[in-house]
């Protein structure tokens, strides 16, 4: 068998637009790449390296990990470590990897969860699967009301100075706790670099709730996941459930969520999104990244197409008043 060697593209940040990441010095993608699906010891590695290799191609520079990604659980960096062994490592400084640690990843009581033993212990894991010295952002990857933040925060910052993460961040933290991590963790100067949020047309809590407006206001930057709803917002549902699609194969995605209002919405943003001249995931990813307060838009792709229609959003990110106004009248 021939051994051939990754060249990435010369042309690899010819395209793509770079957006600051709060007050840090660090740019990210507008679209990332997330390994939450896709990525696990159940996939064609091969096709999991064409991905990883396009992406990269088109300066996609921002994988999106956590310890318990697959199936099964690990597997996801597992996949990541060989795809760095095979052909990133001599470009690691190009990458901004990240990983996360807190929800279930191992049987008995330190498997989940924010305790110090949990996040040190997961992250050792990691870096150990994935083929690195440390991570560009390591994120609490939920809010924990059982243990004390501050040890959650101390522990974060510890990472930090140990040297196996260069920022932090967090993921899918109530305000309240948002607000004391940004304080804590600033004032022992290891700054929040990124808040990881689910947000999409259909599921407006980040701007609800203030959680936007509440990163930029501390200089910490907005990382959006599931910005297709998990398919919902894209036309793989509009006469059905398809067999190969994520509904059909039992996944996060349920039956229940594709109620008839659900389809009409979807019809109708479908509609709205040809007249636009995109495709409704194009428009969905777009509207994301229609002003500054969102900083990245993670990404999941199964096909090196996928990606290559994704980065197709990035052409028109720009939304008159009346569009605005109909998809709130739609979405409402």
């Amino acid at each position: 068998m021939i051994n051939r060697v990754y060249s990435p593209s010369a042309n690899r940040y010819d395209d793509m637009r770079y957006r600051r990441c709060g007050k840090s010095g660090i740019l990210l993608p507008e679209l990332s790449l997330g390994l939450w699906h896709n990525f696990g010891d159940v996939n064609n590695f091969s096709n999991c390296l064409q991905m990883a290799h396009y992406a990269f191609d088109h300066g996609i520079v921002h994988f999106d990990l956590a310890n318990n990604y697959g199936p099964s659980f690990g597997s996801a960096e597992e996949t990541f470590g060989s795809i760095m062994k095979k052909s990133f490592m001599p470009f690691r400084d190009e990458l901004f990897i990240s990983t996360k640690a807190g929800h279930d990843m191992w049987p008995g009581p330190y498997g989940t969860w924010n305790s110090r033993k949990h996040l040190i212990s997961s992250l050792d894991q990691s870096l150990q699967r994935m083929n690195l010295d440390y991570v560009d952002v390591f994120y609490s990857h939920r809010y924990d009301a059982n243990t004390p933040l501050e040890e959650t925060l101390q522990t974060l910052v510890d990472i930090v100075k140990q040297g196996k993460a260069l920022y932090v961040g967090i993921s899918k933290y109530p305000k309240e706790a948002a607000s004391f991590a940004y304080s804590y963790l600033a004032e022992r100067a290891v700054p929040c670099l990124a808040y990881q949020g689910k947000y999409n047309l259909f599921n407006r809590e980040p701007e609800n709730e203030g959680i936007l407006q509440q990163a930029d206001d501390n200089g910490v930057g907005f990382v959006a996941f599931s910005p297709l709803a998990q398919g919902l917002l894209t036309n793989r549902y509009l006469n059905g459930i398809p067999e190969d699609s994520r509904i059909a194969r039992g996944g996060f995605l349920k039956k229940e969520a594709l109620t008839e209002e659900a389809i009409s919405k979807i019809k109708a943003l479908n509609d709205m999104a040809t007249n636009r001249g995109q495709t409704l995931a194009e428009m969905s990813l777009a509207w994301l990244l229609k002003d500054q307060l969102v900083t990245s838009v993670i990404i999941g792709a199964s096909s090196v197409t996928q990606i290559a229609d994704n980065l197709k959003a990035l052409e028109n990110t720009s939304f008159s008043e009346d569009e605005l106004k109909l998809i709130e009248t739609i979405c409402g």
